[in-house]
């Protein structure tokens, strides 16, 4: 199978050494000429895994036409990225190719899920179909060969299963769903709930209160998923609870960090002065807060995330008004 990662930061070497493990032909598009070089001449991407040594066999490049004759071409770039990605994929793809999503969250204007954002831009007869390989996974362990379990998610269960098959080892564990509307709403409302996780740590609260976010989180995740057409199934498996765990619990979560940042500070300002990183969890908080409210859907959570990243609220304040809201049975 020749594969090429489009994106060479910390996911898609995580990809591609998956890949080059199972004896596949990998290649890595990148736009940084010192990461490619880094990664052809030192076998390592040193920038995000400076103790790391690459399965030798991976290739880097500078040059997009290396996608010709791909059979699988696998997305890892900020959801930002994605649209203006697969308008450059449709110009060198050759043929049917399955396009893998691993992207977490929605379209910048349009707020399209990314499965939907793919097959707008990449052209019917290029695109075999798209295959989103998400689920909780952190590229930091993935690279070290950690166990790791995650999801192919597809409307084309051929190709699911294919991505499935060549994807999978002896440290890569991949399931196949096709509730793509569950799994890909779930792991972007896990970022939200993963900010507000690094602010309760931040704030110097406990495992007590994390363990109650990731809970309450959980049901505002069903309440949403279910309401845009998701599956109750899906939100209690990899793509569901399983993500809100790794990425709630875990310092290599950009989410949690960022959050804790914030909990620190007690303010979203010096998060918004200071950041340089792609935090999924800033924009879909966001996006959800205001489809929620449009339809009405009851995220108390993700409503205090939105006032602290987009009102000025101070997080300690947030935190206590979640826990003075009116007493009511679990449900």
């Amino acid at each position: 199978m020749k594969a090429v990662i489009i994106g060479s930061g910390s996911w898609g070497t995580g990809i591609a050494q998956v890949l080059a493990d199972n004896n596949h032909d990998v290649h890595i598009w990148g736009i940084m000429e010192d990461e490619v070089n880094d990664i052809n001449s030192n076998h390592m991407n040193s920038k995000f895994f400076p103790n790391i040594k690459l399965n030798a066999n991976i290739q880097a490049t500078l040059d997009l036409s290396v996608i010709k004759g791909s059979d699988v071409v696998i997305l890892s770039v900020p959801t930002i990225a994605i649209e203006g990605v697969c308008v450059q994929l449709n110009q060198h793809l050759d043929k049917k190719t399955i396009v893998v999503n691993t992207s977490k969250g929605f379209h910048p204007v349009t707020n399209e899920r990314m499965s939907e954002v793919i097959r707008t831009f990449v052209d019917a007869d290029k695109l075999s179909s798209v295959v989103s390989l998400i689920g909780p996974s952190h590229a930091e362990e993935v690279v070290q060969r950690l166990l790791t379990c995650i999801c192919a998610v597809s409307l084309n269960l051929e190709d699911a299963q294919y991505v499935q098959t060549h994807f999978s080892n002896e440290y890569l564990r991949v399931y196949t769903g096709n509730d793509e509307v569950g799994s890909e709403t779930g792991v972007a409302i896990k970022n939200a709930v993963a900010v507000a996780s690094g602010i309760l740590s931040g704030l110097g609260y406990g495992d007590n209160a994390r363990a109650a976010l990731i809970t309450r989180g959980l049901s505002e995740m069903i309440r949403y998923g279910q309401a845009m057409g998701g599956n109750f199934e899906t939100f209690m498996g990899l793509t569901g609870i399983g993500d809100l765990i790794v990425t709630c619990t875990s310092e290599h979560s950009r989410n949690f960090q960022a959050g804790y940042e914030i909990g620190v500070a007690n303010n979203a300002q010096v998060f918004w002065e200071n950041n340089t990183k792609t935090v999924e969890g800033v924009r879909s908080s966001k996006v959800i807060y205001e489809i929620a409210k449009e339809k009405n859907i009851s995220m108390p959570i993700v409503e205090e995330i939105y006032q602290v990243l987009y009102e000025g609220k101070e997080p300690r304040q947030s935190a206590s008004d979640l826990m003075s809201r009116s007493l009511k049975q679990e449900a």
